[in-house]
């Protein structure tokens, strides 16, 4: 198993992408703190990896707290003894609409929870990894991280946020056993895309070169192989997960 004796958080592990990952990571060997702030999710995502034979806890985080992300470092190494892998997963999209409409409270809410969140979230994880012999860190970007992103721009600018974020603080860190990189899903078939109708469904998945939208657990895959030892010499990476659409 690629975790085993390793300790893993993943905020907004209740459902989809973050769901996919933490189940993953409990597969591969890892205990894992599961975070979220839906607590019913939250929890019967750690009820499933305990049913399956692993390790995990849960604790609410809402990440653009600072006393919730600074205790999630706290809550891991007294539940499971340390921590050695991080998974920044939150974040919360945007209503489309043009720049001159987006309110005030709208681009903080946004920024608050995907920017800002992943900034806390990663100063406390650096310093833990920096005091204990180094780890890995996967935060969640997007294509819109990559690319503009017309009628969405708080969403857009805070994920070109995060990759900056990511890029930075991967070189402060490189030194040190610690490695940060990221990953940019394109469309994938979560709660919010499986609820569309099936023609605004196909309409997304017409624009993918592969002709399909990606699945949690394809991003979770990623997410696995930047985290593993496998990825020692990677740090610093933007890894696009979206069937080529970056590309085309």
């Amino acid at each position: 198993m690629l975790f085993e004796d390793k300790v893993a958080l993943v905020t907004a592990a209740g459902a989809g992408i973050g769901e996919a990952i933490a189940l993953r990571l409990a597969a591969e060997g890892a205990a894992v703190v599961v975070s979220d702030v839906n607590d019913a999710a939250g929890q019967s995502v750690v009820d499933a990896i305990i049913s399956a034979g692993g390790k995990a806890a849960y604790m609410h985080a809402n990440v653009a707290e600072p006393d919730d992300v600074n205790a999630l470092v706290s809550f891991a190494v007294e539940s499971f003894g340390g921590l050695h892998l991080a998974v920044n997963n939150a974040g919360i999209g945007a209503m489309p609409k043009p720049v001159q409409d987006v309110t005030d409270a709208e681009w903080d809410r946004v920024m608050n929870v995907n920017l800002r969140g992943t900034f806390i979230a990663m100063k406390a994880q650096v310093k833990h990894f920096s005091a204990n012999g180094g780890g890995a860190i996967v935060n969640t970007a997007s294509l819109a991280g990559i690319s503009s992103t017309p009628l969405l721009t708080p969403y857009g600018a805070s994920k070109h946020g995060v990759v900056s974020l990511t890029r930075s603080v991967a070189i402060e860190n490189a030194s040190k056993g610690i490695r940060i990189n990221a990953v940019a899903p394109g469309a994938i078939e979560t709660a919010s895309l499986a609820s569309l109708p099936e023609d605004a469904r196909a309409g997304y998945a017409a624009q993918v070169p592969m002709k399909r939208l990606g699945q949690a657990h394809e991003i979770a895959n990623a997410v696995i192989w930047l985290l593993s030892d496998e990825a020692s010499f990677v740090t610093g990476v933007v890894l696009p997960v979206d069937g080529g659409t970056v590309n085309a």
